[in-house]
């Protein structure tokens, strides 16, 4: 009988391994990847002040992994952050055959949880669902969604009464935003830091997870149990991030460390913006009176387009 393949065993305690790290060369058997992860969110957190204490923090919780995993993982870690409460905002885009189940996914985590829970819906704030304003325009998707989803995500935590809106962003996210933004010719984007200090002219966005890879948030809640298979977005077709994601992940594959290395040039970038290239100072929109970086909001200049 010819003897399998050994099971790799973690790097720390010589338990059977379930991740491996390529980046550093560990394993890591479950106890401590998700002592890992969690730590290194706590890590983030602390590191960029994004969360301190009398904070009410927003969950952008869509049902989806990235944003289960990040509900999970704050809530795991609020004992450690005084006076820091949690609410989860669900927004319901309307898209068919898609939707219902990550909301009913979102519903059922945040009752195991016990975490406050708002939710609302585009037809709500806007007279129509994504599907009804995309019709014809269906190439426009992920540009029309963004919109939308980041306007109602503020009206959601603005009822919450937050004072920091926290997303699902990851290490894959993030270092595709950066590339993108590249390829877009897009620098104030490269550069812009959604969690810097508003002065209260908005709610400041954070990213716990923009530290831990894809791999690792599938990992992480699969060890938990709250793994589940829910359904892509019909208009991921269209994004150019599509085309990207899978160019990167190749690169990663290839090369360990690619993503982490494109987010150490970003913040040498941004660290080097920071005394010369000067910035869009943040206005009023004339209409609607959000803050905007021209006359009118995104929201404002899209409105006249949309179909009712």
């Amino acid at each position: 009988m010819v003897p399998g393949p050994e099971v790799p065993r973690c790097s720390i305690c010589t338990d059977p391994a379930v991740l491996f790290q390529r980046g550093n060369g560990r394993h890591l058997c479950g106890t401590h990847a998700i002592s890992d992860i969690c730590d290194r969110v706590s890590a983030t957190i602390r590191e960029e002040e994004m969360i301190v204490p009398g904070d009410r923090v927003a969950v952008a919780l869509s049902g989806g992994k990235d944003s289960t995993a990040l509900l999970m993982i704050l809530n795991r870690l609020l004992p450690s952050l005084k006076g820091v409460s949690l609410v989860a905002i669900t927004i319901d885009e309307g898209i068919a055959g898609y939707r219902d189940e990550t909301v009913r996914s979102a519903g059922n985590l945040v009752s195991s949880l016990g975490v406050e829970h708002i939710s609302l819906s585009f037809p709500d704030l806007f007279g129509n669902t994504l599907d009804q304003f995309l019709k014809g325009r269906e190439k426009e998707a992920c540009t029309v969604c963004g919109i939308l989803r980041k306007k109602a995500l503020i009206t959601g935590s603005e009822r919450a009464g937050a004072t920091k809106l926290a997303t699902g962003h990851n290490l894959d996210d993030e270092a595709q935003s950066v590339l993108m933004n590249i390829f877009r010719g897009d620098f104030s984007r490269l550069v812009r830091n959604s969690g810097a200090d508003s002065s209260g002219r908005f709610i400041p966005r954070i990213k716990p997870l923009k530290g831990i890879s894809e791999k690792e948030i599938a990992t992480f809640l699969l060890l938990n149990n709250a793994w589940t298979d829910l359904p892509e977005c019909p208009y991921s077709g269209y994004a150019l991030r599509r085309e990207v994601r899978s160019m990167l992940s190749g690169l990663e594959y290839r090369h360990p460390g690619t993503m982490q290395h494109l987010m150490e040039s970003k913040k040498k970038i941004e660290k080097y913006c920071a005394s010369t290239y000067t910035r869009e100072p943040i206005r009023r929109c004339r209409v609607c009176g959000d803050p905007s970086s021209g006359e009118l909001c995104q929201l404002c200049q899209l409105r006249s387009s949309l179909v009712r």
